[in-house]
């Protein structure tokens, strides 16, 4: 088992213009969407882009249309229900009908020169890796058995960017078993949340707050029987979308000195917009009483964040800084001080944060 060096371009055209743009060979690219538009199929041939993934019937006999030169990888379905984001009820195919697949690409003309799967966005479960890497030493077999030089394994992605949050994968298994050292065959995958996610650390500010009462409870300040909610300068249709597929609530970090025995609250955190679903988490969180003004640090938000954020009722995107020490520089080069972000709480922004970039909504 050799390892390999790949540029992943999975949605489409746009992907494979940037990294072509950054001087990236064609040959170490891979087209790893399964399900490709025509027009980005063609730009792919004209390029010099040929490996590509696919998963169907339908999609080899487009491929042989427009891209016959093609280096195809199948994809496998995989267990993936214990993953944040699951992907298998939309990609790959069952180990039941590779075979055919295999045997339809050959009748096409086309060259297979490998086996893809991916057992879901951070995966909880290392057996999935385990289980997809047997099945595919079995499609191995099938494709060489059917004439294709299979020679190209990619495990995908699924590899928790959260520190605290991997799984235990066994290595030995891999290797010894199912893909022995001097089979030639090279070792790919995709782990760009475990690269980036805890490249970013998110800052929000509460920009209003209200108390409310639990049945039978108390309304005296300093009573454990509030339900307190924050609203936020930044929420679901911003940076936070990922948070509702999270089964435990991620904790922020309070930046404000408190007592010892503070007394923590049941608390829900509301995003700024209109929308009365626009809140971080499903579940409540247990927080002290915090005052408008105040700052909640969110660490590893480099992972399906700004990416996926909108301008939803007119909330502008989070702005990205770039912090080190006591001073935040914002994007395209704005400074900032801690004191002018309103972070006078006393606690140095470096002890909080030590990661670039951070995460700064625009309107605070």
């Amino acid at each position: 088992m050799e390892p390999a060096h790949y540029s992943d371009c999975h949605p489409c055209q746009v992907e494979l213009e940037q990294v072509l743009g950054l001087g990236v060979a064609p040959s170490r690219i891979i087209f790893a969407n399964p399900y490709k538009a025509i027009s980005h199929l063609q730009y792919a041939a004209r390029h010099g882009v040929q490996l590509l993934t696919f998963d169907s019937e339908e999609e080899l006999t487009k491929v042989a249309q427009h891209h016959p030169k093609a280096r195809l990888v199948l994809r496998l379905r995989t267990k993936d229900k214990e993953s944040i984001f699951p992907l298998s009820d939309k990609f790959g195919a069952s180990l039941e009908v590779c075979e055919h697949l295999l045997k339809s690409a050959r009748d096409l003309g086309l060259t297979v020169v490998g086996n893809s799967f991916h057992v879901g966005s951070d995966c909880k479960n290392p057996q999935n890796f385990t289980q997809a890497i047997a099945d595919c030493r079995r499609i191995f077999e099938m494709g060489r058995g059917l004439g294709h030089d299979m020679n190209l394994l990619d495990i995908g992605g699924g590899f928790p960017g959260v520190e605290g949050s991997e799984p235990e994968v066994s290595q030995p298994g891999l290797q010894d078993r199912d893909f022995p050292e001097g089979t030639g065959v090279e070792v790919i995958a995709e782990p760009g949340c475990f690269y980036v996610a805890s490249a970013c650390t998110a800052a929000v500010n509460i920009i209003a707050k209200k108390a409310v009462l639990e049945p039978g409870g108390c309304a005296r300040p300093g009573q454990g029987h509030r339900k307190l909610l924050y609203y936020l300068n930044e929420g679901h249709y911003g940076i936070f979308r990922i948070f509702l597929r999270d089964p435990v609530p991620r904790k922020p970090i309070v930046v404000k000195k408190l007592c010892s025995e503070e007394p923590i609250f049941p608390c829900i955190l509301y995003g700024p917009t209109c929308d009365a679903g626009d809140k971080l988490f499903m579940e409540e969180v247990q927080l002290p009483e915090l005052d408008v003004g105040d700052w909640l640090i969110f660490p590893s938000m480099g992972a399906y964040t700004s990416v996926m954020s909108s301008t939803f009722n007119g909330f502008l995107p989070a702005a990205i800084c770039y912090t080190m020490g006591p001073e935040l520089r914002c994007l395209p080069g704005r400074a900032l001080t801690t004191k002018s972000c309103g972070l006078s709480s006393g606690v140095p922004w470096c002890s909080i944060n030590t990661l670039l970039p951070t995460l700064a909504p625009a309107e605070l």
